[in-house]
């Protein structure tokens, strides 16, 4: 038996992400993203008693660009997943990595304390949670 340090979420994910207001448009939610390498956006509660939601670039090409939709006329809302599958900062990659598996997820936001923090995909906790490919890069 060897003996695996443990790799948590908050040790792969990403730091910066993007927060957008389900009023938003499509396109201003477009303009108002800060990191390039975004393929999700985190859609803000609402209030206390709301949670968070969640749209991918897929989701914008399928609901919006294949269908000829106006941008400036789409609202977030009403493209987004709400509620978001979120996971916990403290949680073990191999049974996030499983989580995924099971409700068929390729990223997720990172809660901690009621708070996204973050988020984790399937290419953050492969990429940077074996020992080898972390001393790589």
């Amino acid at each position: 038996m060897t003996d695996r340090k443990l790799v948590r979420v908050r040790d792969v994910m990403k730091n910066d992400f993007d927060l957008v207001e389900g009023m938003d448009t499509v396109e201003s939610a477009l303009e108002k993203m800060n990191y390039v390498e975004t393929k999700s956006l985190i859609v803000k509660k609402r209030d206390e008693n709301d949670e968070f939601g969640i749209v991918t670039l897929s989701d914008i090409a399928r609901q919006v660009l294949a269908k000829d939709r106006a941008p400036e006329r789409v609202n977030i809302y009403e493209i987004m997943s709400k509620p978001a599958f979120t996971v916990s900062a403290d949680m073990d990659i191999r049974y996030c990595a499983r989580l995924f598996g099971r409700f068929e997820l390729n990223r997720a936001p990172v809660v901690e304390h009621g708070e996204v923090i973050g988020i984790v995909s399937y290419a953050d906790m492969v990429l940077k949670g074996f020992p080898s490919a972390a001393d790589q890069s």
